[in-house]
């Protein structure tokens, strides 16, 4: 009966060793991971921007000209991160974003912007080398950037706060590589700012990307890039 009882106790302690060390393994599988960041959205643009709504309708008759990309507007990636069949999304950004669209009437007739790869960063600084190094290769292809190649149409020029979802066609040139695309904008007045809003499905072979995977960590073939720009009038 001892030798059952210690038969037992024995197995209850390893049982609760498995359990420590199955936890332990997946909070250290987290802390490797990281937090993943939420997806931009308009929510993200500064306090002071979201705060002066003020702006009449009427003005908007007066926006025609240049926009600069500005203060506020950031970009980046997420990709699907597998760990040790742990899976999670891998985020970078950056606000090191600059550009300019011009307005005329009802038409978007020019725009472009661009992201300084060399600035994006994670929680990771072992993801943020692989980024920069072996898989972006910063130092040979340091920026992302977008030429609109179609006018973009916006039918009608809406009320301050009003959200309008156009599509934007152009050249998006990412390491080194050009491709024509189309995003699908999410766009909105708020007081004296525009704010805009994309995000596009990237192919990493399509931009002859080395496969981001390395290591323990598996991601897929495809990312997401992300932006959130906002535009003060020159």
């Amino acid at each position: 009966m001892r030798g059952c009882r210690s038969g037992s106790g024995g197995v209850l302690i390893g049982g609760i060793a498995a359990i420590v060390v199955v936890v332990g393994g997946l909070f250290a599988i987290h802390l490797v991971q990281g937090k993943s960041e939420a997806p931009l959205s308009f929510a993200d643009a500064p306090t002071s921007v979201a705060a002066g709504a003020t702006t009449s309708p009427t003005a908007l008759a007066s926006l025609d000209g240049t926009w600069k990309v500005g203060s506020g507007s950031t970009a980046g990636y997420r990709v699907k991160e597998t760990l040790f069949g742990q899976s999670a999304t891998a985020t970078g950004r950056t606000t090191a974003v600059t550009g300019e669209f011009t307005l005329a009437g009802t038409k978007v007739p020019t725009a472009s912007f661009s992201v300084d790869l060399t600035k994006v960063s994670s929680d990771r600084s072992q993801r943020d080398g692989q980024f920069q190094g072996r898989i972006m290769d910063t130092s040979q292809f340091p920026t992302a950037t977008f030429e609109l190649t179609n006018p973009i149409d916006l039918g009608n020029l809406p009320a301050s706060g009003v959200e309008i979802k156009p599509k934007a066609t152009g050249k998006l040139t990412l390491h080194g590589v050009t491709k024509t695309v189309t995003i699908a904008l999410t766009a909105k007045r708020t007081g004296n700012s525009i704010q805009v809003l994309g995000s596009l499905p990237i192919t990493f072979s399509d931009y002859n990307i080395n496969d981001p995977s390395g290591g323990p960590a598996s991601v897929g073939k495809t990312g997401t890039l992300e932006f959130l720009l906002v535009l003060s009038q020159a």
